[in-house]
């Protein structure tokens, strides 16, 4: 019994082998006679199949293109609003030192004798009470000259000149005395450098000078200079100490005029 059931069994799969057989070896002559009666239909027929694999290769590329693209713009327009932005800054300050320099020729009445000079070091770049000024012996710089700010205050003296730059020696410099005047009364007094752009002087503690009061010195005339900014007395003294800031900041000059003064 068991025997018979091995025999149908390898009966079975042997018809079942050579049915399969059969139908690969007609199926592999169709496709022989297909392929002979007609070269190209394989290419007809997997041709749409082809084209739309190709169009969405090119759909992706031009997807993630997009991307790049997005991102290279992104940057381009980050740059552009650096760049913008450095040029904004560099119009406020070129605007400043025009607006400086009508302010300075404005101020100044005898702009005809002199010689307009950009600052390039102030303290604390250079030392302190010391000007460089961008003009010299090529411009007609002189030593001896003097240097005026806006409003034609008086800052120093050019103390060495070279071809194409100048040292301006500041009225507050340490060592440095300029004769002057102060009060309502204009009453003399000797202006002394304390250095850090600071002058002292000293008066009669009768003259009743106060915080406030303007100091003036010779340019031609009486030109403004500083203002008592603290009176400091000693009941013991018979004299008071002043202490006078510039009227014009040092520390941000950037344009002076040179003039040769005669004093």
């Amino acid at each position: 019994m068991k025997r018979t059931f091995l025999s149908k069994r390898n009966a079975l799969l042997s018809s079942a082998n050579i049915s399969w057989g059969v139908r690969a070896f007609i199926f592999a002559l169709i496709i022989l006679l297909i392929r002979l009666i007609a070269p190209n239909f394989f290419w007809f027929v997997f041709t749409p199949v082809f084209n739309s694999a190709n169009t969405l290769t090119v759909q992706s590329h031009s997807f993630l293109q997009g991307f790049n693209d997005t991102a290279v713009l992104a940057s381009r327009n980050e740059q552009l609003i650096k760049e913008n932005s450095a040029l904004a800054s560099e119009n406020q300050a070129l605007s400043k030192k025009i607006a400086s320099i009508i302010e300075l020729f404005s101020s100044a009445q005898t702009i005809s004798n002199g010689i307009l000079a950009g600052v390039v070091a102030r303290p604390p770049e250079s030392p302190y009470d010391i000007l460089v000024l961008a003009a010299g012996t090529d411009e007609g710089v002189k030593v001896g000259m003097e240097a005026f700010g806006i409003g034609g205050v008086p800052l120093g003296v050019v103390s060495s000149v070279t071809d194409n730059f100048s040292r301006i020696t500041l009225f507050s410099s340490s060592g440095i005395n300029t004769s002057g005047w102060v009060g309502n009364n204009n009453l003399p007094l000797t202006i002394s450098g304390a250095g850090a752009g600071i002058m002292n002087a000293s008066i009669a503690r009768s003259a009743g000078i106060a915080v406030g009061d303007i100091v003036f010195v010779p340019g031609p005339g009486m030109l403004p200079i500083g203002t008592i900014t603290r009176v400091d007395s000693d009941i013991s003294s018979p004299s008071v100490s002043l202490r006078i800031q510039p009227l014009v900041n040092l520390f941000s000059l950037s344009w002076v005029l040179l003039r040769d003064t005669g004093i």
